[in-house]
């Protein structure tokens, strides 16, 4: 995490400090690609085909992952895997999980360790990750919701989405949203849209550039208004600093499937404690 947001004088990291002492980066903004717009026709040109194309990788190893955890239950206790001549059953994965990982990966989650209770602002934390790109890892909190409102933001996102509650994204400073279309709503034709940065397969990710195309999206009805969260603010690391504080566990990993993340909540309370339990208390003690 960037150093003044652990160490600065206004929230103080009261922990084991040594393994965050990390120089301070000069000022950080998001950059992205602003050569997107909103065209008037019917369609928005598409910009990732090939990431609409590929396929859904982290569900396929989730499969995978709890399969193996399947037959590991199954032959705990068992002398030889010819103690028992029926191998287990194939498990099926729902679209609701979670499991724990080991790299940092582009839509993945942070889960707070208890190393970090009593650090105010990520005491019981869960970060998804937008970003691992070489200039360092970039996510925003998702279970912060904010005291101000949507239209207090410096940057106000269209009227469309005035009445959308407002989350506390991180100690840096930037307005972000996330939207993932459900219900009725044709979800390829959002992928296709090239508007938004894919987080996972079915969520993406905007900023204040992409906002109007947002809010037209809205009026074409391509998707709900409901889709949507904003945050105010967002967290950023140095390229190896957030391995050392996995390494110092601070943080838990862990994948998850895009509902597990549910924005169409109004609050995010009890998201630290939903998504644990799907990984595993272990896990993230």
């Amino acid at each position: 995490m960037d150093a003044n947001c652990f160490l600065s004088s206004s929230n103080p990291f009261t922990k084991t400090t040594t393994a965050l002492e990390f120089p301070t980066p000069s000022s950080r903004s998001l950059h992205f690609p602003c050569s997107r717009r909103c065209s008037n026709g019917s369609q928005f040109q598409p910009q990732h085909a090939e990431s609409f194309l590929q396929a859904d990788w982290r569900w396929f190893r989730a499969k995978m992952v709890a399969n193996e955890q399947a037959f590991m239950t199954a032959s705990t206790g068992k002398s030889s895997p010819a103690a028992d001549p029926d191998p287990p059953q194939l498990v099926t994965v729902g679209d609701r999980w979670a499991h724990a990982i080991h790299e940092p990966e582009r839509g993945c989650l942070l889960i707070a360790t208890e190393k970090l209770d009593g650090v105010h602002i990520f005491e019981r934390t869960v970060v998804l990750l937008l970003s691992t790109g070489p200039a360092g890892p970039l996510g925003i909190i998702l279970n912060r919701p904010s005291l101000m409102s949507i239209k207090e933001m410096s940057v106000m996102p269209p009227e469309a989405f005035s009445g959308r509650p407002l989350f506390f994204g991180g100690p840096l400073e930037e307005g972000l949203f996330l939207v993932r279309p459900r219900g009725g709503y044709d979800k390829d034709r959002l992928a296709r849209s090239g508007v938004f940065e894919e987080v996972m397969k079915g969520l993406y990710y905007g900023t204040k550039e992409t906002a109007g195309c947002a809010a037209e999206m809205v009026k074409r009805n391509m998707v709900g208004v409901g889709d949507f969260r904003f945050f105010d603010g967002y967290c950023g690391w140095e390229t190896e600093q957030l391995r050392e504080e996995i390494d110092a566990r601070y943080w838990t990993l862990a994948a998850c499937s895009s509902s597990v993340i549910g924005l169409d909540k109004e609050a995010s309370f009890g998201l630290w404690e939903d998504v644990s339990w799907l990984v595993g208390p272990k896990a993230v003690s």
